[in-house]
């Protein structure tokens, strides 16, 4: 049985999430609550948890000196630590402290069932983590991404090439090699995000029966392309995810296009977009998409030579009842009232 211990000053906050957690029914589990870091860590003493959730700003003693108190007490428990999205520079701070996860406020159901599904799969992975000592894969990884933030190539070769002369030292067998570089790559990530922007993401999944030189040059790769990715948004190439997003939909609205294919496009997390889409847009992705299909369809019906039918099918509805439904749900009018009111027979 897992047990996992919420702390937030605010007791809706605390319950609600709690409620999520057991609805998800993922696994058996034990929850226990805590208004501030202090309470926390007198629960955490007899508790032991497997997981905690934090909040950053709390009174008495917040997130951070939370997050600092059980790095020093050697805990090993999962931290995820729960910010609103003007918080990201106060998340960083708790990644000193062996923080790898967060989630933004409000905390949807689909983020949170991805990242119970994540813990889960990592507990019984049992990750190289957990072998290396915190504090210094922590400062590998805040070296590493401060010279790529700030594009010093020639830091970031001398970093790699330190890197590559150390690891052998924790004498891991293959695919703990394989799972450290990959947790090092996600925390150069989260560190970049924790920087306020919140848009850097990697793709890469570094193979676990690749070879120690292998996963060296795959690492070596995505932090290429990582420095790639920064200089093209800082010379004004590249768009905003969301708005790429928007006219890749845009686009494809003739068929289902999924957020799962859209972040996969864009090099993003599903988790992330999906989060990031809703927090710029003030919809969800599925919300917008509808929405658009049926600007779409207002468009085609304002030709009168395009039948009702075939506008259905062009806007991805193969079921027509269920497009006029559609229709009416999101204008308060059917297709045919829409036409009619624009004096179209």
């Amino acid at each position: 049985m897992f047990r996992i211990l919420i702390t937030d000053d605010e007791p809706m906050i605390r319950m609600g999430l709690a409620k999520m957690i057991k609805q998800a029914g993922l696994f058996d589990c034990e929850i226990r609550q805590a208004a501030h870091g202090e309470e926390a860590l007198q629960v955490v003493e007899d508790f032991r948890p497997h997981i905690l959730f934090t909040d950053i700003r709390m009174p008495t003693m917040d997130g951070i000196e939370l997050c600092r108190r059980l790095s020093e007490q050697g805990s090993t428990m999962r931290i995820i630590v729960v910010s609103g999205y003007s918080d990201f520079e106060y998340a960083r701070a708790c990644m000193d402290y062996g923080v790898k996860r967060y989630l933004l406020k409000p905390v949807g159901r689909q983020e949170l069932h991805e990242l119970l599904l994540k813990l889960l799969a990592s507990e019984e992975e049992k990750p190289t983590a957990s072998l290396v000592p915190v504090r210094e894969l922590n400062d590998w990884a805040m070296r590493l991404e401060e010279a790529i933030w700030e594009l010093r190539q020639s830091d970031v070769t001398e970093l790699l090439a330190a890197w590559s002369g150390r690891y052998p030292a924790y004498a891991l067998m293959p695919e703990q090699t394989a799972e450290l570089f990959q947790e090092l790559l996600e925390l150069i990530v989260a560190r970049m995000n924790a920087r306020g922007n919140g848009t850097m993401s990697t793709s890469c999944e570094i193979n676990v029966s690749a070879s120690s030189k292998e996963c060296f040059e795959a690492l070596g790769n995505e932090i290429h392309t990582l420095m790639k990715t920064i200089k093209e948004k800082r010379s004004g190439k590249r768009k905003h995810p969301v708005e790429e997003a928007k006219a890749y939909l845009e686009k494809h609205l003739r068929r289902e296009v999924s957020l799962d294919e859209i972040a996969a496009k864009l090099g993003l997390n599903p988790s992330y977009f999906s989060q990031l889409f809703k927090q710029t847009t003030g919809q969800t992705f599925i919300q917008y998409r509808i929405r658009s299909k049926m600007e779409l369809a207002k468009r085609m019906l304002e030709q009168p030579g395009n039948r009702i039918t075939d506008i259905s099918y062009e806007v991805g509805y193969a079921d027509h009842p269920h497009f006029t439904k559609t229709f009416k749900k999101i204008t308060g009018l059917t297709p045919s009232e829409y036409r009619s009111k624009l004096g179209i027979d």
